[in-house]
């Protein structure tokens, strides 16, 4: 029987939000906060707020809130923040480099240990101190290493075949930025990452009024 989640995605993409404005309070010394306040610092109500955390728990305080840093902990530990991954990259062009490049990444536990790519012209290019190795060394590689996260940035024809050899080398969840969605067998994490989407979402709300004043229009014409 396939595993059904105890909590909503909607609840888990708001993970990390949590996260980073526990972090930005507690760098800015802010000891404790209530539902309202926090809701108000993240566009929530207060009720969504109390709903979300109380999935996992009730860490606040009746006339006191939650106090900064240890639910800025809890959260971290909720996300698996307080484990170190083994991570490797799939495709060493310009996305796959830009991941490489992002010092934060390491920081908070997701450690790039190798970078694979089929194209000569990348193959032994240092990418912030990981060279660039050729894909025919990708399946040894799983063989001989514990990796955990997979950066699956090569083009879509080859996507789906390639997360296929992960899986099979013990790959445990991929961070998909191919322009394909990926089918994997229960037990694999997959985030499909599709950069036009956002961009699409973000042409929409330039033009929602618009749209909407249209539809209207139309509709008493």
């Amino acid at each position: 029987m396939a595993y059904k989640s105890r909590v909503s995605d909607a609840v888990v993409r708001r993970l990390p939000m949590y996260y980073r404005h526990l972090r930005e309070l507690e760098k800015a010394g802010v000891v404790r906060i209530s539902s309202q306040e926090l809701g108000e610092r993240m566009n929530l109500t207060a009720s969504q707020i109390r709903q979300d955390i109380n999935c996992f728990g009730g860490f606040g305080q009746q006339g006191y809130g939650y106090h900064v840093a240890n639910l800025k902990e809890r959260i971290g530990e909720i996300l698996g923040l307080n484990h170190q991954y083994h991570v490797i990259i799939v495709g060493a062009g310009n996305i796959g480099r830009a991941v490489a490049n992002y010092a934060g990444f390491e920081r908070e536990g997701f450690g790039i240990q190798a970078m694979f790519d089929v194209s000569p012209a990348l193959v032994g290019v240092d990418v912030h101190g990981t060279l660039v190795q050729p894909m025919e060394k990708l399946e040894g590689w799983l063989a001989a290493h514990k990796v955990d996260i997979a950066v699956l940035s090569v083009p879509a024809a080859y996507a789906q075949q390639t997360a296929d050899m992960l899986v099979k080398g013990g790959v445990r969840a991929i961070w998909n930025f191919a322009p394909v969605d990926l089918s994997l067998p229960e037990g694999v994490a997959v985030n499909n990452v599709h950069l036009s989407d956002s961009l699409h979402i973000l042409s929409y709300r330039m033009n929602e009024k618009e749209l909407f004043e249209t539809l209207d229009a139309n509709r008493k014409s």
